[in-house]
Formats: structure tokens, C-alpha cells, sequence
């Protein structure tokens, strides 16, 4: 009996839905509209076609969308300045730098920069120490997107086993915060753990965040388990270039419970969950009621 297919692409689009409900109520109830800055620093092909995708989400959900494209050799000086004026502005509700930067600009004092409130990444220290300290944070986007999924599948998580894959400070580290939250049992495991496919062995919720292409195979997978991939890596086979998880998705599929597809997995909800956040920064610059359903 093969898992289900936790499906990525149709759950982002119910949660883009309810972002869209949200803006509109909070337009028609309080005349607030929204607003997201996004900054892109230099040509990187990839950044621009995220921006591009950014910008259209959020205009779909109703949303002010504020685009702001600097030349790959803007100071850090000129950009420390823009994030100021976006931290002044009330228009803007969320900034977003996107990454990476040219190398002549320090990212951390750059995110930093950003006032915690409109920080809707949830990479500025500030938000890193509050979600640590199981207070009211701004909860990285693609962590916040897997929990949505898990909630949805799974309903209740109290009490389950959960293994992180992973130890980065954008997926791994946040995860287990937010998996801790909803009290389940962490083990935050990576490349150097010790006897690391029994340690996967234990999850019944296996979250897969490490960058490297099909590491966790399928005897990993303990029988009926929850996996979440949130890798996207590009092999080469058979002469083609392919998209493939941090799972080998073939063999997992066939032991676990459920799991989540590469492409069209946690890919999705990336995006979806960046306008959550937004529109729940709104909320928390007016002291309305904040989105429950949307946030962590």
C-alpha cells in the first residue's frame, strides 16, 4: 500500500484562498490594505523569477505589492537606507530582502535591519530568540508551510515522535521550534548524527531538510510515518536535468504513511505562507485579530 500524496500545490492554493478572505475582510471592516516590500539586489536569474512570482501572488490576494530593484552594485549603505524608509512606511507591512546578496553587502546586518514587525522571513534575531522562547515571533516561511501541512493531514501532533532532518537556521532549526511548540518529541538530527537511519527509524513525523539528494532512503522510513521533503536539488540522469527531494521518494513512498512530492510539495506553501504572514503583520500593526488557521 503506497503513502498518500500530501499534495503541496492544491493545499497552497486553499491557503492563498483564505489569505485572499482574510485582506478582504480586514479592507472592508478597517480599510487597511496589506502591503508587501520585496527587495532584489542584482540580475540572479532565479531571485528574479521568484520576485516576479511574489509579486503576482500577492497582488492576486488583494494585496499591495511594492517591488524594489537595485543595481548588483547598490552600496550597503544605499540599502540599509531603503529598508528604513520601508520601516517607516505604513503602507508596508512585510519586507523581504531576497537572497542572496552580492558578496559586498553583509546579509545579517541587512536582515537585521529590518524592524521585527514587518520581518515576514522571520530571519531577524529578534524573531529567531522569540519563536526560541515560545513567544508570539514572525515564523520563517517555509517551517510555517510544512506545520500548516501536518496540521492538516495529521490534525492533532501532541505526543508524536518528530525527526529534523537538518540544522540550518532557515528550515531545520525553526522547525523544531514550531514541532516543539505543538509538543512533540524533537530529535534534531543532520549529516554528522550518529546511526542516523535508525535515528530516522523513531519519526512518526520525518521532516528531510539537509540539501543532499535522495540521502534518506526508504528503509529509513519507519512504516506509516509523515514525510515532509523540503529538499529541491537538481541531478542530472539520463542526460536530463530533474528535480529530485532529499528523499528517495520511490522507495519512501512505498513505507510511509504519507508524503510530501518534489516538485510540488513544501515548494508551494513558500510562497502562500509569506503571504500569511503578511497579512498577519497587518493584523498585529492595527491590534486586530490575527489569522489563527495561518500562523503557528
Amino acid at each position: 500500500m503506497s503513502a498518500a500524496i500530501i499534495d503541496g500545490k492544491a493545499f497552497a492554493a486553499r491557503v492563498r484562498g483564505e489569505v485572499a478572505e482574510g485582506v478582504a475582510r480586514l479592507r472592508a471592516g478597517a480599510g487597511i490594505t496589506p502591503g508587501l516590500a520585496v527587495v532584489l539586489v542584482g540580475e540572479d536569474p532565479a531571485s528574479q523569477v521568484y520576485v516576479r512570482n511574489k509579486g503576482a501572488q500577492t497582488r492576486e490576494a488583494g494585496m499591495a505589492s511594492f517591488e524594489h530593484r537595485l543595481a548588483d552594485d547598490t552600496t550597503e549603505a544605499d540599502l540599509l537606507a531603503l529598508i528604513a524608509r520601508l520601516n517607516a512606511d505604513p503602507a508596508v507591512h512585510g519586507i523581504l530582502v531576497q537572497l542572496p546578496l552580492p558578496a559586498h553587502i553583509e546579509a545579517d546586518a541587512v536582515i537585521n535591519a529590518i524592524d521585527p514587525a514587518k520581518d515576514v522571513d522571520g530571519f531577524t534575531i529578534s524573531n529567531v530568540g522569540l519563536l526560541a522562547t515560545g513567544q508570539k515571533a514572525m515564523v520563517p516561511c517555509t517551517p510555517l508551510g510544512c506545520l500548516l501541512m501536518l496540521r492538516d493531514h495529521l490534525g492533532e501532533l501532541s505526543g508524536l515522535n518528530a525527526v529534523v532532518v537538518g540544522r540550518s537556521n532557515i528550515v531545520g532549526k525553526p522547525m523544531a521550534q514550531l514541532l516543539l511548540a505543538e509538543n512533540c518529541t524533537v530529535t534534531l538530527a543532520h549529516s554528522r548524527t550518529r546511526d542516523l537511519p535508525e535515528v530516522c527509524r523513531r519519526a512518526d513525523i520525518l521532516v528531510a531538510a539537509v540539501g543532499r539528494p535522495e540521502m534518506i532512503r526508504g528503509d529509513w522510513v519507519k512504516p506509516g510515518a509523515t514525510v515532509i521533503d523540503v529538499g529541491i536539488n537538481r541531478v542530472e540522469r539520463d542526460g536530463r536535468t530533474r528535480l529530485v527531494g532529499d528523499v528517495d521518494y520511490a522507495a519512501a513512498e512505498a513505507v510511509a504513511g504519507a508524503i510530501t512530492p518534489v516538485p510540488g510539495g513544501v515548494g508551494p506553501m513558500t510562497i502562500a505562507c509569506l503571504l500569511a504572514n503578511t497579512l498577519t503583520a497587518a493584523c498585529r500593526a492595527h491590534g486586530l485579530p490575527e489569522p489563527a488557521r495561518l500562523a503557528a
